[in-house]
């Protein structure tokens, strides 16, 4: 066979085992955060609930009885998660519930809450969705604490499917990519193929050589996956319209698993040398309680720059578009859409800048980190 169609062969198979680990931990981690637990009583929620509904309508209207524009209300629900995948207009698409209770496993669909405004008497408790959050409500209408504490939420949420969405769309492409190149071997790129092997080229030559070193092959696999499934959902971060939209790469909870992979598969691969760097470093014994530790907080705190970096940035992104696009509603006026609409379009030229850059640099960094757990001892 020959060097190219193995080193294909062995990509695809290792992006194929890497997104579904991905997708697995994900979902794993998210479903970690518990329910919310917060008691209201029934007779203190009916007249806050009223309370507010009367400040609410008054608020929400003006002297002509038009609605109050919320532009951090819209902001903040475009870029968390949700339980529906809104569609267009009044359309969505209503995700699987799917909690495990320490009575048993409930599946049901987030249509049984009608947008929040209905509890859902499963099989084992009452539950309500309030914010985007399951709560277990108790027989006499209040949040049951103890309950909440033993139920954990594994639904499919937009985040999920859209990930879900954007691993086949990777497995079609390289499954494609790897198909033409066992077609057309000794021949010149063509069609897809053409487009991704420079990318493919810049990752080995530009990102694995200079930080790995000769070592780099072992972990092209890893840092290819990477570096595209990143990108893949940053670029459908941007895309307004189903599938589109979700603010995958912007959950802090999927940046936490990529940097997680990234620590793993650093100090598994780290030798001698560089854990002796950090557990007897090259100063005088005294100062050992200082170094060490110093040394310990490094090896958490690279992954968690990682973590942070890409969460922050991709959010960052969709809250300023957003924003420039809600001056339009926030003064009433068409009169400033030409100035906010050319921003926007200024804005999203831009992302798909920070959609590649952010991409390299998660890429750079962790074959970086990898470079200095492998390097021999000069």
């Amino acid at each position: 066979m020959d060097c190219n169609q193995v080193f294909v062969s062995k990509v695809k198979r290792l992006i194929v085992v890497f997104t579904l680990l991905i997708a697995f931990f994900s979902l794993k981690v998210d479903a970690f955060a518990q329910v919310d637990s917060t008691v209201v009583p029934v007779d203190s929620a009916v007249a806050k609930t009223a309370e507010a509904a009367s400040g609410e309508h008054a608020q929400a209207h003006g002297e002509h009885g038009e609605e109050k524009f919320e532009p951090t209300k819209v902001i903040m629900e475009h870029i968390a998660d949700s339980h529906v995948w809104h569609i267009v207009g009044h359309y969505s698409v209503p995700l699987p519930i799917i909690l495990y209770t320490d009575k048993g496993i409930e599946m049901f669909s987030s249509a049984q809450f009608h947008h929040g405004e209905h509890d859902y008497a499963g099989q084992y408790y009452t539950y309500r969705l309030d914010d985007e959050k399951i709560k277990v409500v108790g027989a006499d209408g209040n949040i049951d604490v103890v309950s909440s504490k033993k139920v954990y939420d594994f639904s499919i949420t937009k985040n999920v499917a859209a990930m879900w969405i954007s691993v086949i769309l990777l497995l079609i492409i390289f499954t494609g990519v790897a198909s033409s190149y066992k077609k057309r071997v000794g021949k010149a790129p063509k069609g897809l193929q053409s487009l991704l092997e420079p990318i493919i080229v810049f990752v080995r030559d530009d990102i694995a050589k200079p930080n790995i070193g000769h070592k780099y092959g072992k972990f092209m696999p890893l840092l290819l996956t990477i570096f595209f499934f990143i990108w893949i959902n940053n670029l459908m971060g941007l895309i307004p319209i189903f599938p589109g939209g979700a603010n995958v790469t912007g959950n802090i909870f999927l940046t936490f698993v990529l940097a997680f992979v990234t620590l793993i598969v650093t100090n598994l691969n780290g030798n001698k040398y560089y854990w002796k760097h950090i557990l007897t470093p090259d100063v005088p014994w005294w100062l050992y309680p200082i170094m060490i530790p110093v040394e310990l907080i490094g090896v958490i705190s690279k992954p968690f720059a990682l973590m942070i970096r890409l969460y922050a940035n991709i959010s960052a992104g969709h809250i300023i578009v957003l924003s420039l696009l809600a001056l339009i509603f926030i003064f009433k006026s068409i009169a400033i859409a030409p100035i906010s609409v050319a921003f926007v379009l200024f804005m999203d030229v831009l992302e798909l800048l920070v959609a590649f850059l952010q991409a390299f640099i998660f890429t750079m960094l962790t074959a970086l980190f990898i470079g200095t757990a492998v390097e021999e001892h000069h």
